[in-house]
C-alpha cells in the first residue's frame, strides 16, 4: 500500500469524528471512497485501528498510538508547503481553513473556489465544526485560521472583524405562530424549540438575546447540524433560531416560515488567527480575498 496524506487525513477525520459518514462529508468524498481507505491503512497495519460499535467507530490501542503521529506528519507537511509558497511570486501550497457551520456550508465555498481559480498552485481545505471546535482546532495548530459565529473565548487566538449576520426565527408552514400578527416572549417560550448543540455560536447568540428579556425556551430536540435542525422545523416537530443565510431558500420556496420577534438577534462573523503567527504570502492573500 502507498501510504498518502490523504489516507492520513481519513484516518484522523474518521478517529475525531467516530463515523465513516461524517468523515466523509468533512472531506468531501464518498463513503465507499473512505471505507476504502481505511481499510487499506488496517490492513497495512496488520489490524483494526478501530472499535467498531454500532455505526461508531473508536479507535483501538493501536489506533490511538498511530493517531499522534498522524497528526505531526500533515502539521510538518502544511508547514512545509507553507515555507514553499513564499518562495515564489504567487501564493501556493496548503491553506488549512476552519469555519463554524453557517460559514462553512453556506459563504465559504464560493470564496475558496474563487481563490483557487484566481491562485491555480493554492490549495485549501476546509473544517466545518461549531465554534468551540474551530476554536481548539486552531489552538492545537490544525488549522491555519478559522472563521466563527459570534464571540470567541479564546484568549489565545487573534480576533479580526469580518462582516455582520442575521439570525431569524423559523417555523414550518402549518405552525400556529405562522397566524399570528404579534408574536410575543410568551408565545415563543411556550413553543417547542429546536436547538443546536452546546458549543455552536449561533445557540450562544440566542441564548444571549433571550437572556436580556429574561426568557428561557423549552428545548425539544438538540441536533448537531444546520440541515437536521431545518429539517426538523419543516415538519412540525418545533421552532428554531438559524441564520438567514442559511434557510434562505426554504423561505424563497415557502418550505420555512421567518416569525418576527423583538430580539436582537445580529451577531459579527470574526476571523481568528493564532496570536502572533506571521503571516504566509498565502495565508494574506486568502485574508484579502476576505476582505475584497
Amino acid at each position: 500500500m502507498a501510504l498518502t496524506l490523504r489516507k492520513l487525513e481519513i484516518f484522523i477525520q474518521v478517529a475525531d469524528l467516530g463515523q465513516v459518514t461524517r468523515a466523509g462529508q468533512a472531506l468531501s468524498m464518498s463513503q465507499s471512497a473512505v471505507s476504502m481507505a481505511l481499510a487499506e491503512l488496517e490492513s497495512a497495519a496488520g489490524g483494526p485501528l478501530f472499535l467498531r460499535q454500532g455505526r461508531r467507530l473508536l479507535l483501538n490501542d493501536r489506533g490511538r498510538l498511530l493517531l499522534e503521529p498522524a497528526r505531526e506528519i500533515l502539521r510538518k507537511t502544511a508547514q512545509f508547503e507553507r515555507l514553499l509558497s513564499d518562495s515564489g511570486e504567487a501564493p501556493r501550497g496548503l491553506l488549512r481553513i476552519g469555519a463554524s457551520t453557517t460559514i462553512g456550508n453556506y459563504l465559504l465555498p464560493e470564496y475558496i473556489a474563487e481563490f483557487s481559480r484566481r491562485y491555480p498552485e493554492a490549495r485549501a481545505t476546509l473544517q466545518v465544526g461549531n465554534t468551540q471546535q474551530i476554536e481548539q482546532s486552531l489552538a492545537r495548530g490544525e488549522i491555519d485560521l478559522g472563521l466563527i459565529e459570534g464571540p470567541s473565548h479564546a484568549p489565545q487566538l487573534e480576533i479580526l472583524p469580518w462582516r455582520d449576520d442575521e439570525l431569524i426565527v423559523i417555523a414550518g408552514r402549518e405552525h400556529p405562530l405562522c397566524r399570528e400578527s404579534a408574536v410575543t416572549l410568551a408565545m415563543l417560550t411556550a413553543a417547542d424549540w429546536i436547538m443546536r448543540e452546546p458549543g455552536s455560536g449561533t445557540r450562544e447568540v440566542f441564548e444571549a438575546a433571550l437572556s436580556d428579556r429574561s426568557g428561557q425556551v423549552r428545548i425539544a430536540l438538540e441536533l448537531g447540524h444546520t440541515e437536521a435542525v431545518k429539517k426538523a422545523v419543516e415538519a412540525g416537530m418545533g421552532i428554531a433560531c438559524l441564520s438567514r443565510l442559511a434557510v434562505q431558500r426554504e423561505l424563497d420556496h415557502g418550505w420555512l416560515v421567518e416569525i418576527k420577534t423583538a430580539l436582537d438577534l445580529k451577531r459579527p462573523l470574526v476571523i481568528l488567527l493564532p496570536r502572533g503567527a506571521s503571516r504566509t504570502r498565502l495565508l494574506q492573500a486568502f485574508l484579502e480575498r476576505l476582505e475584497g
